[in-house]
C-alpha cells in the first residue's frame, strides 16, 4: 500500500514536473525523498527550485502539502493560502486550509473554509462530516443541521449515522435515532459499533426481544459494559429477573456498575421477593450516588459560613457533611466552633473526642492533635 500511495504521487508529480517550461525538477531525487517519507525535505527542495515568490499554483499546492505530510503546519498554511488567493474555489485547497486550521486548534478559520467549499458544492459529504466535528456539543443546532446534511447525501455511513442518532436521542427522538441507524446497520451489517449504538434506543422503544437477541450476540463477541447493561434492562423490562441479576452482577464482578445498574438490581430483587438483598443493593445505589468527596464539599461550605461569621449555618453545613462520612477534618472545626464562636464548652468537648477518636494523620494534622489534647485538658479542670 505505502509503494502505490508513492508511486502515485510520483504519477501525479511526474505532470507537475513536466509542466514547468522555466524550472527543471529532479524527479528521481523527489522520488526518492518521497519514496522515503522525507516530506520536509521535499518542500525544502521544491522551495529552493521555485523560491518563495512563484506563483504557480501547482507548485504552491505541491509545496504546500510537503509541509503538510511533515507536520510543519504553519509552512503548510503560507502555500496554501497562497494558492487560495490565486484559486479561491479550488476545492482541494480550502480542503486543506481547513484540515489545517482544525490542527492549529483555529475552528472558525476551519468553519469559514468548509463553509465555502458548501457554497461552491452543497452536496459534499465529506465537508458536511468536516463540519460537524467542529460542533462537539450534541445539542448544538448546527451539529444537527451538517449531520442531517450529511446523512441525506449518505445514509449509510456509519460514523454520521450513530452521530446523528445520539443528537435524536439526546431530543428524546428514539424513532428517528432508531431508523438512521436501522438502514446504517442494513448496509453494513457487520459493524458492531452500530449494533452495539442501536440496543439502548431500542430499549427505550420497547423492543426488548430485539434487544435480547442481538445484545446476547453481541456479548460472544466480547464483554461490552454497554451491551451487558442494555440487555440487562431488557431481561427486566420482560420480567426475566433471574438473567438480568446474572448480568448486573457480571458488570459488579467487572467492577463497571454504576448507580442505574445497582437500582435495576435491587428492584430486580424485589420483584423475586428477595427483601434482604433488595435491601442490601437499595444501599449500594445510594452509596454509589453519593461522591465520595461529598463531606469534603460540606467541610468547604461550613468553612465558609465560619469565616463570614454565619454560625448557625457553619454549624448546620458541618453536621450535614457528617451524614455522609466521619471525617476528622469536621469534628475538629465543629469542636473549635462551638469553643471559640458559640461558647458551648460541653458540646466543645464531646467534638474534641471525637476528632480523636476518628483518627487524625498524625504527621499531617500534629498541630491539630496537640491543640485537641491541651484544649480537652483546659476544659476538663474549668468544669
Amino acid at each position: 500500500m505505502k509503494n502505490l500511495c508513492t508511486l502515485l504521487l510520483f504519477s501525479l508529480f511526474s505532470s507537475f514536473c513536466f509542466a514547468q517550461n522555466a524550472t527543471v525538477v529532479d524527479k528521481d531525487r523527489l522520488f526518492d525523498l518521497y519514496q522515503n517519507q522525507r516530506y520536509a525535505d521535499a518542500g525544502v527542495y521544491l522551495k529552493s527550485i521555485f523560491g518563495d515568490d512563484t506563483q504557480d499554483i501547482k507548485a504552491l499546492t505541491q509545496i504546500g502539502y510537503c509541509f503538510l505530510m511533515a507536520g510543519n503546519n504553519i509552512e503548510a498554511e503560507k502555500y496554501y493560502s497562497k494558492a487560495y488567493q490565486i484559486q479561491p474555489q479550488s476545492l482541494p485547497i480550502l480542503f486543506s486550509l481547513g484540515n489545517i486550521s482544525t490542527k492549529r486548534g483555529n475552528n472558525d478559520k476551519a468553519k469559514k473554509y468548509y463553509s465555502e467549499i458548501v457554497k461552491i458544492d452543497s452536496n459534499n459529504f465529506n465537508v458536511y462530516k468536516l463540519l460537524t466535528n467542529l460542533y462537539p456539543s450534541a445539542k448544538d443546532s448546527l451539529r444537527f443541521v451538517y449531520l442531517l446534511k450529511a446523512n441525506q447525501i449518505n445514509p449509510n455511513e456509519g460514523d454520521v449515522a450513530g452521530d446523528l442518532a445520539e443528537v435524536h436521542s439526546v431530543f428524546q427522538n428514539y424513532d428517528k435515532a432508531y431508523e438512521v441507524l436501522n438502514i446504517a446497520i442494513k448496509a453494513d451489517s457487520e459493524n458492531l459499533v452500530l449494533q452495539r449504538a442501536i440496543l439502548p434506543i431500542a430499549n427505550q422503544l420497547k423492543k426488548y426481544q430485539e434487544v435480547i437477541t442481538s445484545g446476547e450476540r453481541l456479548m460472544k463477541d466480547g464483554t461490552d459494559a454497554g451491551v451487558i447493561k442494555d440487555v440487562a434492562k431488557a431481561y427486566y423490562y420482560t420480567k426475566s429477573y433471574n438473567k438480568a441479576i446474572k448480568l448486573f452482577s457480571l458488570l459488579e464482578s467487572l467492577l463497571m456498575q454504576n448507580e442505574n445498574t445497582l437500582y435495576f438490581t435491587s428492584l430486580s430483587f424485589r420483584y423475586l421477593k428477595n427483601y434482604k438483598m433488595a435491601a442490601v443493593y437499595a444501599k449500594k445505589t445510594i452509596d454509589e450516588a453519593i461522591s465520595p468527596n461529598t463531606t469534603s464539599y460540606y467541610a468547604l461550605l461550613g468553612l465558609v459560613y465560619e469565616e463570614n461569621s454565619q454560625f448557625a449555618l457553619a454549624n448546620s453545613a458541618y453536621k450535614k457533611g457528617l451524614q455522609f462520612k466521619a471525617n476528622p477534618t469536621i469534628y475538629y472545626r465543629l469542636a473549635t466552633l462551638y469553643d471559640t464562636k458559640l461558647n458551648q464548652r460541653k458540646s466543645a468537648l464531646s467534638y474534641y473526642h471525637l476528632y480523636l477518636k476518628s483518627k487524625p494523620n498524625p504527621e499531617d494534622d500534629k498541630d491539630e492533635i496537640k491543640f485537641t489534647k491541651d484544649r480537652i485538658a483546659q476544659l476538663n479542670i474549668t468544669d
